[in-house]
C-alpha cells in the first residue's frame, strides 16, 4: 500500500512501525511540544503532498493532532483505537504497539477536517442518543469513535468531532444502531 501524503506521527519507534505496514514517508513531531521549524515543516509537505496527521489515541497525541489541524487546515487524520494502540506487556499506549493491518485500516479510513461547514449532527441528537449524559454514555461514546474511526471524545468533543469530519446522519445512525445492538446498551 503506497500512501502519497506524508504521514505526521509522535517518534522514530512509530516510523518504524508505519513502514512495516505501508510505503510511505513520515515526520516525527518527537512529543506534543512542536516546534515552530516542525510546524513549518508539516505545513510546507502539506501544500506539496498532503498531510495524514496518525498520532497515539491518549492525551499528547490528541494535543499533537489539535496544534498541527489549527497550525495547517485541511489536514487528514487517521485513528487507531486505545485496544489497537495497546502494548503487549507494559508502556504507554502508542502507533508502535498498533498490527500491520490496523495501521492500514487506519489509513484507508481518512477523514479531512471541514470547520466552516455546518453540523450534520446536533447536540440534541447526542443527548437523545445518550451520549452526552445518562448511563453508560462514556462507554457508548467509546464505542461510537471506535466504529466511526475518529478516535475517543468526551461529550463536547464528539459534537466537534462530528462537525469537522461532516459524518453524515445515515453513518452516524449505523454507528449508533451498532452500539445500541450491544448486549451491554439494551
Amino acid at each position: 500500500m503506497k500512501i502519497q501524503e506524508v504521514i505526521v506521527v509522535e517518534g522514530k519507534d512509530d516510523t518504524k512501525r508505519i513502514k512495516m505496514a505501508v510505503n510511505a514517508d513520515t515526520i516525527e513531531t518527537r512529543g506534543s511540544a512542536i516546534s515552530d521549524e516542525t510546524l513549518a515543516q508539516i505545513e510546507e509537505l502539506h501544500d506539496k503532498r498532503g498531510v495524514i496527521v496518525f498520532t497515539d489515541p491518549d492525551f499528547s497525541g490528541e494535543k499533537i493532532r489539535k496544534i498541527i489541524a489549527q497550525a495547517v487546515p485541511g489536514v487528514k487524520h487517521a485513528f487507531l483505537t486505545k485496544a489497537q494502540a495497546a502494548p503487549n506487556a507494559k508502556g504507554s499506549l502508542g502507533v508502535e504497539h498498533a498490527s500491520v493491518e490496523a495501521i492500514q485500516a487506519a489509513l484507508s479510513h481518512l477523514y479531512t477536517e471541514a470547520p466552516e461547514e455546518e453540523a450534520l449532527i446536533t447536540k440534541e441528537d447526542l443527548q437523545i442518543a445518550g451520549l452526552t449524559m445518562g448511563k453508560n454514555a462514556k462507554q457508548k461514546r467509546a464505542l461510537l469513535g471506535e466504529i466511526l474511526q475518529i478516535g475517543y471524545t468526551n461529550g463536547k468533543q464528539l459534537y466537534k468531532r462530528l462537525k469537522l469530519f461532516q459524518i453524515t446522519p445515515e453513518e452516524f445512525k449505523k454507528a449508533l444502531d451498532e452500539v445500541n445492538s450491544k448486549e451491554e446498551f439494551k
